[in-house]
């Protein structure tokens, strides 16, 4: 698998763009604006888009989500259901943030934990997160020991938990719970900021290490 992070918007959302090597096939993770940042990506490695795949529904990481699945003609795939109340705000948060006018849309499939997203022939596991937002899922490659971790854990910190329907225990309990027993070796791209390992982060990560408090 080819593995391409996009820097987009004023946050500096980190759009990943993932490419089965055997067939070229990609999926757009996360395409929260900056399209043809996005499409000059996808050209420069020969990619064919497939799919999108939304770990959550947060302007930053979905605001460009219905004119890029329009233009490319692709299904969208994912959050988990519970984040739609998100996904029909995003008009009203790109105001609030000073976005271009994003739109709302319906994904073409919900996710639920335990699913499985194909692209090519890489298999992802979905695994839902929530606690940064309650729809929030995290895509994850065994093979490629590789997980995209959206906003649920970041290099050193974790996602925000005070907006609507965030949760602060709940957030702990899906970083301790669900990513870290997937393995110390396993690195993670997440939305923002550079990569880690769930090793360090168990380490010395002040909110959920194994040392906190």
């Amino acid at each position: 698998m080819s593995v391409a992070v996009v820097p987009v918007t004023a946050f500096e959302q980190n759009c990943t763009i993932l490419m089965c090597q055997e067939t070229q096939q990609a999926a757009i993770v996360d395409p929260g604006g900056d399209l043809p940042r996005v499409r000059s990506q996808l050209e420069k490695m020969g990619a064919k888009p497939v799919k999108i795949l939304l770990t959550h529904a947060h302007i930053d990481h979905a605001g460009g989500t219905a004119a890029l699945a329009r233009d490319l003609d692709i299904p969208v795939i994912g959050p988990q259901k519970e984040d739609e109340f998100w996904i029909q705000s995003l008009p009203q948060q790109s105001m609030m943030f000073g976005f271009p006018k994003a739109e709302a849309f319906t994904p073409d499939q919900w996710l639920n934990d335990g699913d499985t997203v194909t692209v090519g022939k890489v298999t992802l596991q979905v695994i839902h997160t929530p606690g940064h937002t309650p729809g929030h899922v995290v895509f994850f490659d065994p093979d490629a020991k590789l997980a995209l971790v959206g906003d649920v854990i970041f290099n050193g910190s974790i996602g925000r938990t005070d907006f609507p329907r965030g949760n602060f225990d709940e957030l702990v309990a899906s970083i301790r719970g669900k990513l870290f027993p997937l393995g110390d070796d396993i690195e993670f791209i997440c939305g923002h900021g550079p990569n880690s390992t769930f090793g360090k982060e168990r380490q010395t990560n002040p909110f959920v290490s194994d040392h906190r408090g």
